[in-house]
């Protein structure tokens, strides 16, 4: 787990005027929970933290939060609102962290390897992106990754199958399927197109032969 440095300002002022005109200085309105201090609200230069975005993705991320006349402190990155185009952040919200404790953050799956039915055809289906893990947050692991050589088509990984150690915990009340091998899809347009033309010739081979009759 890494803690990534960033440096935020404070703000006073609230509503969506004030975050109109913040977003038109290049900034993006924030705010820091935390279980010990009071919620602070900050200023977020979109270029270093888009910077960020762009080095790191948006989930699983730990801050060393450099707050304006404050020691930093250690959050985690917990909402990032966008615009409906995706294209402008909008808030972002921080909750501070104890090191010490256990925190809930979603972790992205990869797959490691090739796996064997999809070398005889089969597909890969990753019905889970992202996994829900419980440590703290010095085990949190950059990515949940998956051995699928062995996956023969039919085959799946269940949440249930999968170890991360003793220091992290997957929740689940369901044992749902992260991944699955399945089979490639029965015939195409052109072998339905095929069958029909032979249909049709049979049919007619079969009037001719009802006509020399």
């Amino acid at each position: 787990m890494e803690l990534i440095e960033l440096s935020v300002a404070k703000r006073e002022s609230t509503g969506k005027g004030a975050a109109r005109r913040l977003r038109a200085e290049k900034a993006i309105p924030g705010i820091v929970y935390g279980a010990k201090n009071e919620p602070v609200k900050v200023s977020i230069d979109v270029i270093a933290f888009d910077k960020v975005i762009r080095e790191h993705g948006t989930t699983g991320l730990f801050f060393d939060l450099n707050i304006e006349g404050e020691t930093g402190r250690s959050v985690m990155l917990k909402e990032i609102q966008m615009d409906p185009f995706g294209l402008r952040y909008l808030h972002i919200d921080f909750h501070e962290i104890d090191m010490d404790e256990t925190v809930s953050i979603l972790v992205p799956v990869e797959t490691e390897g090739e796996s064997a039915g999809v070398k005889e055809g089969g597909i890969l289906q990753i019905i889970r992106r992202d996994l829900e893990v419980i440590c703290k947050p010095k085990d949190t692991p950059e990515s949940v990754k998956l051995d699928i050589s062995a996956l023969e088509i039919g085959d799946a990984i269940h949440v249930a199958d999968i170890d991360l150690g003793s220091e992290i915990e997957i929740p689940f009340d369901t044992n749902f399927t992260v991944i699955t091998i399945v089979p490639p899809e029965s015939g195409s347009d052109e072998d339905e197109i095929e069958e029909e033309d032979e249909i049709g010739e049979v049919a007619e081979e079969a009037e001719a032969e009802a006509a020399a009759e």
